[in-house]
């Protein structure tokens, strides 16, 4: 079997990179260590006169090569090929991709204020779309409880053991790492007030009142925002949805309506545990930072911490859960047909429902402010 030679001649006016043998894709890495240091700019010749065999490999390699040398300076030269060999060259010249040149963004205050205008206009569209997609998800959820023989029982079933049940062990852990974190540094703060045991009143308000729901709904959002999107987001991809549309199936009532029901039911019920496991955390900070026995740390919950604290917690569930239901299916229903798309649409998803469960926090928060609950 002929061997691939390269040389490389400089002595004349034209430098001269001559290849010999057979120019084929089991010999290009050797080819390509034999080249080395390329000269660059002048005028070159890349003679094939003594290529022998040339396929498709060793033709990607000349054009590649003519290419870069260009780059560099150079007017590059293809003399030697035979008719069919020039063929398969100017074939795989024309399949190669046009290199794209990102235009520099351009500055000054016209560009930056277009820019900010576009995104304004950008993320009016997509509010305005959300809170469309929003009506239409409330309509159905509403017809389906009003003729509920129309709901998918296993549907909503499975959704709530996914979303609620699977969630119960991050949820506790989470609150129950947090009342610890809350009783200790409540601790370190009183005790230089010999206010020790106001300690009880600062972990019950806290975790009934905010985190205990907050922190909840931040760990659902992550869980099942991303989960509901890349669900649909799939099948979507496949032209599953498109195959319910043909066969009559409105794709909200199907898909989405279960999801919704399925944190409106869930999220409370974790909400509750999260209540829980937050106050034991708590407790037993405060049993040992403190010395407050279990038993006097609920005697100073009871008297000092009023119930509608943990109302005002539990009323904000529902809400949250509808937020991250409807943000999870509204972003897999934006998936297009690639998986870039599905990941982009994914972290979209998990980002917008934290974000949207903090801002009606806070809107509740300034709510029972005036109301002064």
């Amino acid at each position: 079997m002929t061997d691939t030679t390269v040389s490389i001649d400089t002595s004349g006016e034209e430098t001269l990179l001559a290849f010999a043998g057979r120019l084929v894709i089991d010999r290009i890495e050797a080819i390509d260590r034999a080249l080395g240091e390329q000269p660059g700019g002048g005028n070159i010749v890349i003679d094939l006169s003594r290529v022998e065999t040339l396929d498709t490999a060793g033709a990607w390699l000349v054009i590649t090569l003519a290419k870069r040398l260009e780059a560099d300076g150079a007017e590059v030269r293809v003399d030697g090929a035979s008719d069919i060999q020039r063929q398969l060259l100017d074939r795989i010249e024309a399949s190669l991709p046009e290199e794209h040149v990102p235009e520099p963004r351009p500055g000054g205050l016209v560009p930056w204020l277009e820019r900010i205008g576009r995104a304004t206009a950008a993320t009016a569209a997509l509010v305005l779309e959300l809170l469309s997609f929003f009506g239409e998800t409330i309509a159905r959820l509403l017809g389906v409880l009003v003729r509920p023989w129309r709901l998918r029982g296993t549907s909503l079933v499975a959704q709530m053991h996914e979303a609620g049940f699977n969630a119960v062990p991050i949820v506790a852990l989470m609150t129950f790492l947090i009342g610890i974190v809350i009783g200790y540094q409540g601790a370190a703060q009183l005790r230089q007030f010999g206010a020790e045991v106001f300690v009880v009143d600062l972990i019950a308000i806290s975790v009934l009142r905010e985190l205990g729901v907050l922190l909840t709904a931040i760990m659902v959002a992550g869980r099942s925002a991303s989960a509901f999107t890349s669900s649909i987001g799939s099948m979507k991809m496949q032209e599953e949805i498109d195959a319910m549309r043909t066969l009559g199936l409105d794709p909200i009532e199907v898909l989405v309506v279960p999801r919704v029901l399925a944190l409106l039911i869930m999220l409370p019920v974790l909400a509750f545990i999260g209540n829980i496991t937050g106050l034991l955390g708590g407790m037993i900070m405060s049993w040992i930072e403190l010395g407050i026995s279990p038993s006097l740390f609920l005697v100073r919950m009871l008297e000092g911490t009023d119930i509608s604290h943990f109302f005002v917690g539990m009323v904000k569930a529902p809400v949250f859960a509808v937020v991250i239901a409807v943000v999870g299916a509204f972003q897999g229903m934006k998936v297009e047909m690639d998986a870039a798309s599905l990941g982009r649409r994914t972290s979209i998803s998990v980002v917008l429902a934290i974000f949207l469960v903090i801002v009606f926090n806070a809107l509740f928060s300034v709510f029972f402010a005036i109301l002064e609950v």
